[in-house]
Formats: C-alpha cells, sequence, structure tokens
C-alpha cells in the first residue's frame, strides 16, 4: 500500500494543476464554484484509474492528465447535483456548493463541468471514447434517478440496489479505466477486459461506501454517519437488516420508513443495530466478491509496476474506513 500511497503523492500535485488550468476556461462566476468543489480535496479515484490503465497497457505517447481530470470534472459534476437533490450539507467535511453559492449557480456550474470533460474528451479525437463518456453520463443519471425513484420504496431489493449502484457509480469508474485503455489503443478483447476490472471494481467501491456509512464517524466519512437513511435510501445494510427482522417487526419498520417517520432515536437504534449484527461487515464481504472479479481481469494485464500497483488499489478499497 506505500507504494500506492506514493504514487498518489507523486500524481496528485500534477492532477490538481490541471484540475485547476482547465477550468481557467470557464466564466469565473462559473469557475468559482467548480473550484469549491473540485479544489477541496477528494481522492482523485477516477484520474488516478485513468492514468494507471494507460501506463500499464503501455502504448500511448499522448498527454495522459487532461483526460485523466475530465472524469474528475465528470464526478464533480454528479456530486453537486447530487447534493442538492438530497439536500445535503456538507461535502469532504465543507458546507456543500448549492449552500454557498444557490441552487441555480450550482446546477449551471455542474452543467458547465460537464460540458469541460467532453470537451477535453473530444481533444482526443477517438470517437469510440466520446461514446464511452457519453454512456457513463447516461447511465450515471438512470441510476440517480433510479435511486430518487426508490426512496423509502418497501419493496427495494438487492437485485434493484445493484442496478441502482452500477449506474450511479460503477459506470464512471469503468469509463475512467477504459478511457485509459482506448488512448493507448487496445485491442477490443483487452477493452472489455480493462471495462470488467472498472466495472467491478466500481460495485464494490459503492458497496464499501454503503457499508462505511453505516460503520463510521461523520468526522471521518466528511457527511454526516447514517445520511443514507435519513435521506430515505435503502441500501444494502439496511435491506438485510430488514431481513432479519420478523415479519411483523419488518412491517412496522417499513411503514415508518416509508412515510418518512422515524425519529432520530429511532434512527440510531437502527443503526447501532446494524453495527451490533455485523452487518455492515457482511457487506464488505460482499464488495470482496466484486473485488474478486476485479482482480481475475487484471491479471490478463501486461506485468507492470502499473499493474501492481492497481492491484494495491484494490486492496486499498477492501481495507478503506473513511
Amino acid at each position: 500500500m506505500n507504494k500506492l500511497k506514493d504514487f498518489f503523492q507523486t500524481e496528485l500535485p500534477k492532477i490538481n494543476f490541471v484540475l485547476k488550468k482547465e477550468l481557467q476556461v470557464l466564466n469565473p462566476m462559473v469557475r468559482e464554484v467548480g473550484e469549491h468543489v473540485l479544489l477541496a480535496g477528494g481522492k482523485r479515484l477516477r484520474p488516478v484509474l485513468t492514468i494507471l490503465t494507460s501506463r500499464c497497457l503501455g502504448k500511448t505517447k499522448e498527454d495522459i492528465y487532461p483526460l485523466a481530470c475530465s472524469l474528475e470534472f465528470l464526478h464533480s459534476a454528479t456530486l453537486i447535483h447530487d447534493d442538492i437533490l438530497d439536500n445535503a450539507d456538507l461535502r469532504r467535511g465543507r458546507e456543500c456548493t448549492h449552500l454557498v453559492f444557490g441552487i441555480k449557480r450550482a446546477v449551471l456550474a455542474g452543467d458547465a463541468l460537464l460540458a469541460l470533460a467532453n470537451m477535453l474528451v473530444a481533444k482526443y479525437d477517438i470517437p469510440a471514447m466520446n461514446y464511452c463518456v457519453a454512456e457513463a453520463i447516461l447511465k450515471t443519471v438512470t441510476g440517480e434517478v433510479e435511486e430518487i425513484d426508490n426512496l423509502r420504496n418497501p419493496f427495494m431489493d438487492e437485485a434493484v440496489y445493484l442496478e441502482i449502484i452500477r449506474g450511479k457509480t460503477a459506470f464512471l469508474i469503468q469509463a475512467a479505466c477504459a478511457c485509459g485503455a482506448m488512448v493507448s489503443g487496445v485491442s477490443r478483447d483487452v477493452l472489455k477486459r480493462v471495462s470488467s476490472f472498472g466495472m467491478n471494481l466500481g460495485v464494490a467501491f459503492q458497496l464499501v461506501d454503503d457499508a462505511l456509512d453505516y460503520a463510521v464517524d461523520a468526522e471521518l466519512l466528511g457527511k454526516p454517519h447514517g445520511n443514507d437513511i435519513r435521506e430515505g435510501k435503502i441500501t444494502l445494510p439496511l435491506i438485510l437488516f430488514l431481513k432479519s427482522l420478523s415479519k411483523q417487526e419488518r412491517q412496522v419498520l417499513l411503514e415508518k420508513i416509508s412515510a418518512n417517520s422515524l425519529d432520530e432515536k429511532q434512527t440510531q437504534d437502527i443503526i447501532s443495530s446494524i453495527q451490533k449484527a455485523g452487518l455492515d461487515q457482511k457487506v464488505r464481504n460482499e464488495a470482496q466478491v466484486y473485488l474478486k472479479e476485479a482482480m481475475d481481469s487484471l491479471l490478463t494485464f501486461p506485468v507492470s509496476r502499473e499493474r501492481d500497483l492497481l492491484e494495491e488499489m484494490l486492496e486499498m478499497v477492501k481495507t478503506r474506513n473513511f
């Protein structure tokens, strides 16, 4: 893990430099909003995946940084819009963009970041890459719409949940990896394996994220503890908890969730029960199934320093605690 940490420390200043540089093309009123969300920090997982995948496949002489940063612009745009839809207060430990600049300005800034990302991708003149990014945006929006449609849905099940997280999280991570492969000019077969790696990594990442919502403090996560249940999001830890209840207990709780009538004590009791039953860890165990699938794909990549770092990335997701 130390090698991956060193890689992040080396690459993050370069990524942040390009992010700031590319933001300069935006109108100052829009740029200010973009800087609030982009320069507040963040894992930069998506641009790092683009860089590592491209270098692992080793065929590109292109400047990879604008492409890598386009994925971060896309991700940041979704965060701005998500926080508005969720009525969120905090993001990465800071006040959310829409609370600082207002909803209208935040929405338009998110749209501008989407456009900027597409402009950066188009400069590489690879039509398949344009399609890949457009599809990822479409899938992300669809996942968000499905999540909204299923808020406080008493009939939510694991199949629908997995469809939602593939859309809202995994497709963009898949695109980050696929773009790195496409700019390297790989074959269709290699691209298929890279896409499988990215999709499984993305699903695992969101599973762990949803487990963490029931397992860590706001100070570590940068957003309120147990926020999903307060927002009516039926994620896997809660689905498993509902399954563990008697029919009568489950019905009573489902009615409260559906009616949005849980008080804070009841919410905290549910969080505590999920922790005591180890259901957050059970979700993390489920994530390991997808991480294994990702590893199987990764082992078909050329042996290289970058492949070793991508393997460490899988371990990082597995052990992530914030």
